[in-house]
């Protein structure tokens, strides 16, 4: 992920479900649009999530201004709609968008991606394709970046690798050659996927199948986010003391009665069985960061924000985005 100019212009965001990939995705956009540059976020589950987190009416499938960054960068969004995008394709294929109308009056759209579900795939990868390779009659990209909230970790894979996906449908024709092209893409230098976790076991777990399974088939990785990371409340001894050996509250009564506070032991047994409990979990943490560590990608942590995620928790993600690139540009 970069900022500066970069061979990567499509960054595709995934993660299990939870970890906050959508408000990785949109923070990324953010940051990806500092300083002047035109970046897409483009969603495809139909979720309409990046319309509440910027706190607009619902998206169209049709791009929409989001943001104004720092310089007079933009972030446009889209929302992905299958039978729109199938109607598109109709058209560019088979110069049949009218009839493509009628189908879905019918249901025929539901019926063909329910039967053919890489159908679908193929379809929301094409836009996406579209939108990265799209350019100005001056031959530049439309978009410096097209940034994409992509389905989670169990399914990135598969929807991903459309061609093999289509294989068993198609080995030639329109469709193949719309796979093929898109496949081009995402195998490319264009393209990064990027995972988002949390120090949780599921979560790691499942971040780590990925990498493997998109390896396996060629798809090029990113970074790995861990989102929602909190600062430990004591000092590394005494976390490494309570993890191993535990609180008492004769450990904290001398502290407590110096200052003065009442009920003394009660109050000093609650607090140490709240300190133990702290760092035997941020113990099993720092175990899950080896780990993540151990996975071989660029790593950020994002921290857990006070509050809900508005634009200025956003922003705010974003600017520690932006550094985590700029480094990695230094690197």
């Amino acid at each position: 992920m970069d900022p500066a100019p970069s061979p990567v212009r499509c960054h595709v965001v995934t993660g299990k479900g939870g970890t906050g990939k959508t408000t990785v995705a949109a923070a990324l956009a953010l940051a990806l649009a500092a300083d002047g540059r035109q970046v897409l976020l483009v969603e495809t589950e139909g979720r309409q999530g990046i319309a509440q987190l910027f706190d607009t009416p619902p998206l169209p499938y049709e791009e929409r201004r989001v943001a104004v960054t720092r310089g007079g960068g933009e972030v446009k969004a889209l929302a992905i709609d299958v039978e729109e995008a199938l109607l598109e394709y109709l058209e560019m294929f088979y110069n049949l968008r009218r009839a493509g109308r009628a189908l879905r009056r019918v249901g025929a759209v539901d019926f063909a991606t329910t039967i053919a579900p890489g159908l679908r795939d193929v379809l929301l990868t094409g836009k996406v394709k579209e939108a990265v390779t799209r350019r100005r009659p001056d031959g530049r990209p439309v978009h410096d970046a097209v940034v994409v909230d992509a389905p989670p970790t169990g399914r990135i894979t598969r929807f991903l690798n459309v061609t093999g996906e289509m294989a068993g449908l198609t080995r030639s024709g329109p469709i193949k050659t719309q796979s093929d092209g898109v496949m081009a893409v995402l195998k490319s230098p264009q393209t990064a996927v990027h995972l988002v976790t949390l120090l949780e076991d599921m979560p790691v777990q499942e971040t780590a199948d990925a990498i493997a399974d998109l390896t396996a088939v060629g798809l090029p990785l990113g970074s790995v986010v861990v989102n929602m990371a909190t600062e430990p409340a004591l000092p590394e001894p005494e976390l490494v003391r309570a993890a191993t050996d535990g609180l008492t509250g004769e450990d904290l009564a001398p502290a407590l009665t110096a200052a003065g506070l009442q009920d003394v032991p009660g109050l000093a047994d609650a607090l140490a069985a709240e300190a133990t409990e702290h760092a035997r979990r941020w113990a099993a943490q720092d175990a899950l960061r080896d780990e993540v560590e151990a996975m071989g990608r660029p790593t950020l942590e994002l921290p857990l924000l006070p509050g809900p995620i508005d634009l200025g928790a956003l922003f705010e993600l974003a600017g520690r985005l932006e550094a985590h690139l700029r480094a990695e540009v230094a690197a």
